[in-house]
């Protein structure tokens, strides 16, 4: 499997590639792969020529450092899993230098408001930091089509607003969310809950159910209560927020629109780790 450390190398290896007219499919991650980035690795392998994988966990998008120094960093069981999942894929591991050239710093963006609503009132300056990346990373790679799970469906919404403002010649995909067996949402946080707390945390997917039938019969602010109410009822998780929104715009439904496509966001804290997830409600 080719594996690239610098993106001098991966630039001049890729270029051939483009010339030729195949398509180059990519998976940015931050490593820690779990079965939802494979299947996203699956299906751009499917679609594209070649496939490039990045893990690189970028410091400018973490607003907590604590996270960023916890995040799960395990980069040659990440190289086997590639490897027995298919050894085309071209792996690109840079440095933090590599990327800033030794300035770690986030350019800053307008996504039309997108990034002021749930992860943006909680987390500062996170989205800059992800538009930063990515857009950085689709620079270095050039790719015609790139895949996102939509257990990130913020960041997914994001990452289409900033290829669409900066004229990027890039398909973003968004893929269906990976869960674990009891529902829980795949996450390379996930690693950092004991068996038990992930067993518990499957709680977050049941409620979004719930919250899924009470859709078509309640009001928002009813549903929102009624969240609320259960997590008071679980104290061994933290509710930091529950939003059904419209999933164009991710502004807050305080009335609901036929005509409108409607998702539930969740973040809930677990022993200090912050987990989300969202369902659509259409």
């Amino acid at each position: 499997m080719p594996i690239f450390y610098g993106k001098a190398p991966l630039m001049d290896y890729l270029k051939s590639i483009k010339d030729s007219q195949k398509t180059i499919g990519f998976v940015p991650t931050m490593g820690a792969l779990h079965e939802g980035h494979l299947a996203l690795m699956k299906k751009s392998l499917q679609e594209n020529d070649t496939t490039v994988v990045s893990i690189f966990v970028n410091p400018t998008q973490f607003n907590n450092p604590e996270d960023l120094e916890k995040y799960p960093r395990t980069l040659e069981e990440d190289i086997k899993k590639l490897t027995n999942l298919d050894d085309s894929i071209i792996l690109y591991a840079p440095t933090v230098e590599d990327i800033y050239d030794g300035k770690p710093t986030s350019q800053s963006f307008d996504f039309d408001g997108l990034e002021n609503q749930m992860e943006g009132k909680f987390r500062p300056g996170h989205f800059n930091g992800v538009g930063t990346i990515v857009k950085r990373l689709f620079e270095i790679v050039t790719p015609n089509n790139a895949y996102f799970g939509e257990k990130d469906f913020q960041q997914l919404q994001i990452v289409k607003k900033m290829v669409s403002k900066n004229k990027l010649q890039v398909k973003v995909v968004g893929c269906p969310i990976h869960r674990e067996a009891n529902n829980l949402a795949m996450s390379s946080r996930n690693e950092r809950l004991t068996p038990q707390e992930r067993e518990q945390a499957s709680l977050i997917y049941k409620i979004l159910r719930t919250a899924k039938e009470k859709f078509s019969k309640d009001s928002t602010l009813t549903i929102s209560k009624w969240v609320q109410k259960a997590f008071e009822n679980n104290t061994q998780f933290t509710l930091e927020y529950f939003t059904i929104a419209d999933e164009a715009t991710l502004l807050t439904c305080t009335r609901k629109n036929k005509t409108k496509k409607y998702r539930a966001f969740i973040a809930v804290i677990v022993n200090n780790i912050r987990l989300i997830d969202t369902i659509s409600l259409n």
